[in-house]
This record gives structure tokens, sequence and C-alpha cells, in this order.
């Protein structure tokens, strides 16, 4: 079995370029491998072919007939093992059904996302610049913004961060 499977890997091209063989060598080698080929699908068309076994032939060959007799019993009672596969192929199948589902249930999920960013793309792109929205346009967006100044209004600590450094010390006015 080894040696079958050296063949199958051997790499003809490289074993003549590395020994640098030339001439007849070469062409033996090519020879050799052709046969190997050969035989190799004899082999494999041979081993697709049904065997049976011809016992009367055994019977007038062989003085021992209860040998035959044996074997032909034998042969005769075997039958292969069956399996039932049909219990996995229901989990299989299951397990396909379920998988189908999650990945329609993602796909879903990613197309809804897929929407929800195309829209805030389009907001983006299509947004005027900061500078040119108006204090009320910027709390409909933030409801949050109005809370959070009136909490900070209430409590008497008004000052945004950065507005001193942007537009500078109004109290020194």
């Amino acid at each position: 079995m080894a040696a079958r499977s050296a063949a199958l890997k051997l790499d003809w091209i490289k074993v003549t370029s590395s020994l640098g063989l030339r001439g007849q060598t070469v062409a033996g080698l090519q020879a050799f491998k052709q046969r190997n080929e050969n035989a190799r699908r004899k082999l494999q068309a041979l081993s697709e072919l049904p065997t049976t076994v011809d016992f009367a032939y055994y019977r007038s060959v062989l003085k021992n007939q209860a040998v035959v007799d044996e074997i032909e019993k034998r042969f005769t009672a075997f039958k292969p093992a069956q399996y039932d596969v049909a219990r996995q192929l229901k989990a299989i199948e299951a397990f396909e059904i379920e998988a189908i589902k999650n990945a329609q249930s993602t796909k879903e999920k990613v197309d809804l996302e897929l929407k929800d960013l195309e829209a805030t793309l389009k907001n983006i792109e299509t947004a005027r610049p900061f500078e040119e929205l108006t204090v009320d346009e910027v709390a409909a967006a933030e409801p949050s913004i109005d809370e959070k100044t009136a909490k900070l209004v209430s409590k008497g600590r008004w000052s945004v961060p950065g507005y001193k450094e942007r537009f500078g010390d109004l109290s020194v006015l």
C-alpha cells in the first residue's frame, strides 16, 4: 500500500531534472511511468467488476469437497452489514433547515441594518454644515441636549466646553 501511494506522489519531471538524466534513461523512466499508469488503470477497472466465485470449478479441482462446501455455505450466508442512515439523514436535514432559517434571519437583519446605514449616509451627505444649524434644529435632532442644558442652568453651572477657546471669553466685556 505504501509503495502505491509513493508511486502516485512521485514527481517524474523532478526526478529526471534533479538527477540530470538524459537520453535512454529518461526514455526508460517514461516507459516505466506509462506501464505504471496502465497497470493502475487496469487494476481500477478490474476492481470495479463484480466478482463471482465458481464453486463448481473448485469442486472439480480440489479433493476435499467439505472445504469447498463450507466456504460456499459461508459465502452464501454472508450478508454485508446494513446501517439505517435515515436517522442521520433526518438530523442532517433538520440541521440544514435550521441553518437556512438562521441564514435568512441574519440576511434580514443585515438588510435592515444596510437600509438604516444607507439612510444615515444619505442624511450625512444631504445635511447642512453644523455652522448653519439653529439651536432649535439641534435640540430637535437630539432632545437630550435641552435636558442637559436645563439641568446645568438649574444648578448654576453654565459653561460649554470649548466655547471660550472658539469664541473668546465674553465675561470680560
